[in-house]
């Protein structure tokens, strides 16, 4: 196994942790000397695809802040000993800096992934919802599964020609955080986030799980449950690994603190 679970062991409080976090942003967006900041949201199919592809390893490796984004996430800090309360989710993220965001003058955000009804909807929602906010630019990506070096051009002109100082990214896992890291050297941005089928739920394309699952950290199975073509593999393959490789990290824990007695 590549990582030990002990990487996910989180000693801020879920407010703390988020109010910390926007603060940081909120100054690094003042900055006018540094390289794009990278915000990624991991849960037990992340774990599963670190141990499986090495450039989404390498992805994670490198971004500046990863965020627990998954109930199990949260089980895994209280098995090992940690004192995260809560998770923070995409959405939770998303809708906290649009808000940071807002309190400004001047700030233009770009929307890469989605359709173009779904870019649409988010344009129009964030005009309403975030009114100081400027929708620089948006854009549908070609649906395949690699882009060629026109396509990555291309993304790459609109992105940095908008003057955006934020990019939503929202492709599927690990396509998202793979493409990032490949082109973020290129990118004038300050602050990327990874955020995937946040944009459906926003634009109201695709309608975000129940509260009760919400508020459970089950969101996953409910998600499942609308769509189990495409969940299934997060919910009978990634989520089994994670709980496993848990709980061997569980009794190895327990097993060495026998010998320190």
């Amino acid at each position: 196994m590549y990582y030990s679970l002990k990487i996910l062991i989180l000693s801020e409080t879920y407010n703390k942790a988020l109010s910390f976090l926007l603060l940081e942003i909120d100054k690094y967006m003042q900055d006018q000397n540094h390289s794009p900041k990278i915000v990624m949201f991991f849960n037990a199919h992340s774990f599963y695809l670190i141990q499986k592809d090495f450039h989404f390893r390498s992805a994670f490796d490198s971004f500046d802040v990863v965020l627990p984004d998954g109930s199990g996430i949260v089980l895994a800090s209280k098995i090992l000993g940690g004192s995260l309360k809560r998770r923070i989710t995409g959405y939770d993220f998303f809708i906290s800096i649009n808000r940071m965001l807002n309190k400004k003058e001047h700030y233009k955000v770009f929307f890469l992934g989605g359709s173009d009804d779904t870019l649409s909807l988010i344009k129009r929602k964030i005009k309403e919802d975030f009114e100081k906010i400027h929708v620089a630019g948006t854009y549908s990506p070609p649906f395949k599964k690699e882009f060629s070096k026109e396509d990555n051009d291309k993304m790459i002109s609109l992105i940095n020609d908008s003057g955006a100082e934020v990019l939503w990214v929202g492709m599927t896992q690990p396509k998202q955080e793979k493409w990032i890291h490949s082109n973020k050297e290129r990118l004038n941005v300050k602050l990327i986030a990874p955020i995937g089928a946040v944009f459906d739920f926003y634009a109201g394309t695709i309608k975000r799980p129940h509260a009760l699952f919400q508020k459970f950290g089950i969101e996953s199975i409910g998600r499942f449950i609308q769509n189990p073509q495409k969940m299934w593999r997060r919910n009978l393959v990634s989520t089994p690994f994670f709980l496993w490789m848990l709980s061997k990290e569980f009794a190895t824990i327990k097993f060495r603190n026998l010998f320190k007695k």
